[in-house]
């Protein structure tokens, strides 16, 4: 089976001192990316980490397809607890890092301690170095990299840094990279904040020899040359269906559907869109570099959640008004949907909704955790009640844009996923829209043959992300064409997801997080059953707790060489 290779590299800030170890055997069970994260921080992380201690890791990744030139390659991870879920999360970020990342030689690099002084760390494949840097405190994303570039000759594209949202661990700060593509969802940037490390840089010519077979370059030339109209509008572009189906979260989840998203739907994108936007090797550009001269902003989206979480969801019907939240966010190291979730929260609170200038000061203030911008960094989970509104989270992440009443099976997703209520988790909304053939198809309500069709979907989505090959790939990949790649049989590679959503699982049981945390603040006629149904596909117990029994395959770490 085709895997990532090299050492694992620990770079322990609060002691200054770094140590390789050998995981090959990891590698070999659990390929690369979110597999391998997933698996060595379960085995490193104490159960009880305190997500903001010096205790948690964060785990850089890549997988053995960053070694091709294929489309849709151009991604990598990074795995932590998470200060906003409290249970064990990865999340995927594209750009042009992951290259550079591959380049230094390591598998993984993990982030551990505490430093005392605000730090980069440089890793190189000749060793590592930590830069004290007292005067980027409080520095924009674009600030930090245009320091390194000035400083250390390295551009953006092999940079991970932290905005103001990340030292002041507001729980949904992103990692960001390449400036606007974000390791986004669940507050990985708080992580790092709390380490102190304000970026981390990756530069060397020692990526390892990986062969990747010949049959990559079909599916590269099917990307570049098929015609999608994700090209020219991003994921914006499925905003007027899902209003059309009733499908459309707005005014902070009260409603479904939305009269103004004609203003800030696919087209309304396009239109502000002025060159082609891509990530590393892929001919897909499905990026969406978007300016408006006569508002002064320039951007990269906003993509389709963004538009709903800053859009619809908070009363806003001005695509440009939504570039200016979402450039605001790039800035200050925020998750978009978590940030513009939040934001609407407090305008439903205060009966605000649609109030643009009240929007971006909002943002300013929880990146700096000013007035009541310190309340809503904690995010909804924990500031809903004082606020007065409804509890729009599962396992304390907020919702995506694809509307789960609607889309049950997406909705059970939101239910059982360890992110939290996430979209990409098994993108399932894909097969209930839906946005693949007829073949696939399913109905969007009820739960018919979902549990079981959702299990394959998560263990898909988890073989992606260990690989790295990104979701967009769908309409490319196919089980020969995982089989050609990774030269192993379809069901194996499968199982392989399928140990890492186990694994993710078996961590949050640790931490209390089971069957109560799978839960929805909607009702779906049918729900407690399909719960059932999921649980005994997966082979867990009733309770939503994996079997310790089940806990098997894959070794621990060994051989540490300082």
């Amino acid at each position: 089976m085709l895997h990532a290779e090299g050492p694992l590299l620990t770079v322990d800030v609060g002691e200054r001192e770094t140590h390789t170890t050998d995981v090959d055997d990891v590698l070999a069970s659990f390929i690369g990316g979110r597999g391998v994260g997933t698996k060595l921080a379960h085995d490193r992380i104490p159960f009880d980490a305190d997500p903001l201690g010096s205790d948690n890791s964060l785990f850089f990744t890549t997988g053995p397809m960053q070694a091709s030139r294929m489309s849709f390659t151009g991604r990598m991870n990074v795995t932590g607890v998470s200060p906003l879920t409290g249970g064990l999360l990865s999340s995927n970020a594209g750009g042009f890092m992951s290259r550079n990342f591959a380049d230094t030689g390591f598998a993984a690099v993990e982030i551990a301690g505490e430093s005392d002084d605000l730090v980069v760390v440089h890793v190189t494949d000749e060793g590592v170095e930590f830069e004290a840097v007292p005067d980027l405190a409080g520095a924009t994303v674009p600030e930090t990299c245009e320091y390194i570039d000035d400083e250390r000759g390295l551009d953006a594209e092999h940079v991970a840094c932290i905005g103001p949202g990340g030292e002041n661990q507001v729980r949904f700060a992103s990692i960001m990279t390449t400036e606007e593509r974000a390791f986004g969802r669940g507050g990985l940037g708080a992580v790092l904040g709390a380490k102190n490390v304000k970026a981390v840089t990756f530069e060397g010519d020692s990526a390892p020899d990986i062969e990747i077979p010949a049959g990559q370059m079909e599916i590269h030339r099917e990307a570049a040359t098929d015609d999608n109209i994700m090209k020219e509008q991003g994921t914006v572009a499925v905003m007027d269906l899902a209003n059309e189906i009733d499908g459309l979260p707005s005014y902070y989840f009260s409603e479904q559907s939305f009269e103004g998203a004609d203003g800030i739907n696919g087209e309304s994108v396009a239109e502000k869109k002025y060159k082609k936007g891509t990530c590393s090797a892929c001919a897909f550009a499905c990026k969406l570099p978007t300016k408006d001269e006569a508002a002064g902003v320039e951007t990269e989206g906003p993509e389709f959640e963004t538009a709903m979480a800053f859009g619809s969801n908070a009363g806003i019907d001005d695509i440009v008004d939504v570039m200016k939240s979402n450039e605001l966010c790039d800035r200050y190291g925020l998750d978009t949907i978590s940030t513009g979730n939040t934001v609407s929260a407090y305008l439903a609170s205060e009966d605000e909704f649609g109030d643009e200038e009240l929007i971006l000061d909002l943002v300013e203030k929880i990146a700096h955790r000013e007035g009541v911008g310190d309340l809503l960094a904690e995010g909804i989970d924990r500031a809903h009640e004082e606020l007065g509104v409804e509890n729009w989270t599962v396992k304390g992440m907020d919702f995506a844009a694809h509307e789960g009443r609607v889309l049950h099976g997406q909705g059970l997703s939101y239910a059982v996923a360890n992110r939290g209520a996430d979209h990409m988790y098994a993108t399932f909304y894909s097969v209930e829209y839906p946005l693949v053939g007829k073949e696939e198809a399913m109905e969007p309500t009820g739960f018919d043959d979902k549990p079981e069709r959702l299990v394959e979907r998560e263990n898909l989505m988890a073989l992606n992300d260990a690989g790295i090959v990104c979701k967009f790939s769908r309409d490319y990949m196919s089980p020969d064409r995982y089989e050609m790649l990774f030269g192993a049989d379809f069901d194996d590679l499968l199982a392989v997801g399928d140990r890492v959503v186990e694994l993710e699982r078996h961590f949050n049981n640790q931490r209390g997080i089971a069957r109560e945390a799978d839960d929805l603040p909607y009702e779906l006629p049918g729900f407690e059953d399909a719960l059932d149904e999921y649980y005994a596909a997966r082979g867990w117990n009733d309770d939503g707790t994996v079997p310790e029994s089940n806990i098997s395959g894959g070794s621990d770490a060994v051989s540490a060489d300082d």
